[in-house]
């Protein structure tokens, strides 16, 4: 079954709409570079308000391991996307400090492999597509005949960049 989680919300109307109309998870952009960041306290105020079976996903870019941990008790996060440069143990460590759902973003470049996600123990991963300026939110697409290939070695896998209703069935 597909699963659609929409990211970059940064206020309650967003959040109930996406709600209503189907979205399973909610991404909350924490990279203070970002033009969807929020801050942890109000994305708390939006979660407190959401149904309790919308994920509600934390986004975070190269970000230490003690600022996730403590943005997520604040924000009372369902789970933590990596979308950075983060290591496999970085997100070992943060799994066995949260017992939060780990969600290993990989953007995809030239020089990406499939095999790549395997060094990963996490509980997802997402593929974005690739910007060597920018860490994600782009709107663009990448070769999706690769996230065939991931899907047949790591079956948790969410997709992401320029998806809509025309390349989606």
């Amino acid at each position: 079954m597909t699963k659609v989680k929409i990211c970059g919300i940064t206020n309650l109307e967003d959040a109930l709409l996406s709600a209503k109309f189907g979205a399973d998870a909610l991404g909350f952009n924490f990279y203070e570079k970002s033009p969807r960041y929020i801050a942890p306290e109000k994305a708390r105020e939006i979660i407190e308000q959401l149904p309790k079976e919308i994920l509600k996903v934390g986004v975070f870019v190269n970000e230490s391991l003690d600022k996730i941990i403590e943005i997520a008790a604040v924000a009372k996060l369902d789970a933590l996307q990596l979308h950075g440069e983060e290591t496999s143990e970085f997100a070992k460590q943060l799994k066995a400090k949260t017992n939060l759902e780990i969600i290993k973003a990989f953007r995809v470049s030239p020089a990406f492999k499939p095999e790549d996600v395997l060094k990963y123990e996490v509980d997802a991963i997402l593929l974005d597509a690739y910007s060597p300026k920018e860490h994600g939110g782009t709107g663009e697409t990448f070769d999706w005949e690769i996230a065939k290939k991931v899907q047949e070695i790591f079956p948790k896998m969410y997709l992401a960049g320029g998806v809509a209703n025309s390349n989606v069935r």
